[in-house]
């Protein structure tokens, strides 16, 4: 049997595509493998977000080109799209797959294999107007389930609608087909993911945009279902994250006591640049609505620093910001420029070191803001989904709320959820459990 090998680059979404292409992989004969092992075909799925991303995707090429030589390399996802003629200069890759193409992937290999030279089949981005629905299965405790898809918002920095294009969702009735789907493997946790799932249900039909269903819909329907015993919303945008879904989480027991919500600057003055639809007044609403009924949830915030035009004083206004509301932990992002972004050509450009230094701040007082959500919860009775890999003689796991764990490994209590009482928080910034009720497993 041929062997085929992914690596997967970026986000939730990512993941939830990569392993839907290689079931169909699966499908047609090949056997999926390690991306370390020997392979025939190696699939690089991309992302763009930033300038690292790209480095890596060429890096990667690079080593299987060392390792593999005969092995037929494609390369997939948002890198593809943007820089599809790009990527098929280098050397080394045999197929290029744009937004629209990439979920044929099986196909392009088997009916045109390797050629002399790289081949590039990337449509443009206004032609990607189809939901294709995914899910990752086999390869986390979690499965990661994409109900939706692409973006219309038009923030200044950002190249996802044009890696992805317009937003696009699946239907209620077939998200809650694949969770069924996912429960039958035996998975126990849910993470529902999309470029802006807060925005699920609308569709683009000949250019007339039309909600037909909501987000609040979906995850209604969604409790209902049987064998999974925990939902976790990925990332929602502050001014989509309504009252009502807080509430609806809060009342669940399905749902977890987890947001994630972008922030990207605590300075009015910059997320006005930023072409951002909120101001920082309503993220302060949202973290207090969300504490409000959920005094034990955790919050997380997307943050970017170093944004053109960004003075010392608007990022100490993040600082500050930030260091001042009850959020729990920070994901640090230094900006880059993105070719084709309105931000590219803005002036001010802040120098890299000075990005550099920024970043390093924010994730000093993300450490230290996660060390105090953690330290909240010492002594707290919590439920831990366990996951399965034995790291030297140590099992972890995430409570309900998003605090990492750690236990002496049982096999037996792998992929359960368990009541646990976190002791203390250890040197790795890691919350110790006990079993609080050994013989009550889910």
């Amino acid at each position: 049997m041929k062997k085929v090998a992914f690596h997967t680059l970026g986000c939730k979404l990512n993941f939830a595509e990569t392993s839907t292409i290689a079931r169909k992989f699966e499908q047609t004969g090949y056997t999926k493998v390690d991306f370390a092992e020997q392979a025939d075909v190696y699939v690089l799925n991309t992302c763009s977000v930033t300038e690292n991303a790209d480095k890596e995707c060429k890096q990667l090429i690079r080593t299987i080109k060392r390792k593999t030589p005969q092995a037929l390399v494609a390369v997939i996802g948002c890198y593809a799209q943007l820089k599809a003629d790009e990527i098929g200069q280098i050397e080394g890759v045999d197929l290029v797959l744009g937004a629209k193409e990439k979920f044929n992937l099986p196909y392009f290999v088997e009916h045109l294999g390797k050629q002399e030279g790289s081949q590039v089949h990337s449509c443009e981005i206004e032609e990607t107007n189809q939901f294709v629905s995914s899910y990752s299965i086999g390869d986390r405790t979690r499965s990661f389930l994409k109900v939706q898809d692409g973006c219309d918002y038009t923030c200044s920095y950002c190249t996802i609608p044009l890696a992805r294009g317009k937003s696009r969702s699946d239907s209620i009735e077939s998200v809650i087909a694949q969770a069924n789907e996912i429960a039958l493997s035996g998975v126990k946790e849910i993470v529902l993911t999309g470029v802006n799932i807060g925005d699920f249900g609308f569709t683009h039909n000949s250019d007339v945009q039309k909600k037909q269903e909501t987000f609040l819909d979906l995850i209604k329907q969604l409790d209902k279902i049987k064998g999974i015993s925990r939902f976790r919303i990925s990332s929602i945008e502050p001014n989509l994250l309504k009252n009502e879904i807080i509430d609806f989480v809060a009342a669940s027991t399905r749902f977890t006591p987890h947001f994630h919500v972008p922030l990207q600057s605590g300075s009015n003055a910059v997320l006005k640049r930023m072409h951002r639809r909120y101001m920082r007044e309503l993220y302060v609403e949202r973290v207090a609505q969300i504490k409000k009924t959920m005094p034990h949830a955790c919050i997380g915030a997307d943050v970017l620093v170093g944004f053109p035009g960004e003075s010392e004083n608007e990022f100490l206004e993040t600082y500050h910001f930030l260091n001042q509301i009850d959020v729990s932990y920070l994901h640090v992002f230094t900006y880059s420029e993105r070719p084709n972004t309105e931000a590219a050509n803005l002036a001010g450009s802040v120098p890299m070191h000075i990005r550099k230094e920024r970043n390093k701040m924010l994730r000093i007082l993300s450490a230290k803001k996660q060390h105090h959500f953690y330290q909240q919860h010492k002594g707290s009775i919590r439920s831990v989904l366990f996951e399965t890999e034995n790291k030297n003689g140590w099992m972890h796991g995430f409570t309900d709320n998003y605090i990492k764990v750690q236990a002496p490994f049982v096999k037996e209590q792998t992929n359960t959820i368990h009541q646990v009482c976190l002791q203390k928080i250890n040197e790795n910034g890691l919350a110790e459990a006990v079993l609080y009720a050994p013989n009550l497993a889910v």
